[in-house]
């Protein structure tokens, strides 16, 4: 089994381009998947938000969707790397 890569590395992945974090861990559908729900809770927000709201307050359902991948794909790349490590050290052992 090959090294995953290293949880910061996705996580700084996941922070710069939504749906990359869950590619680096090898699920580019699970990526895919959190991608459609942003822009489509993006959109959402976007079209029922009244004309005084702010940008954030516009694209709230995209950027809490942002927040959902970003912290999926860091959890799940720490749990990739624990049990590999925890692999190659019971294969090390005598």
């Amino acid at each position: 089994m090959s090294a995953p890569p290293h949880p910061r590395l996705v996580l700084a992945s996941a922070l710069v381009l939504p749906g990359s974090g869950q590619v680096w861990n090898r699920e580019p559908q699970r990526g895919l998947i959190f991608l459609f729900f942003l822009l489509l809770l993006g959109g959402f927000t976007l079209a029922t938000a009244g004309p005084g709201i702010s940008f954030v307050g516009r694209y709230a359902g995209g950027f809490f969707v942002h927040a959902m991948a970003i912290l999926d794909a860091y959890r799940r790349a720490r749990i990739r790397h624990a049990v590999w490590m925890h692999d190659t050290r019971q294969h090390r052992k005598p």
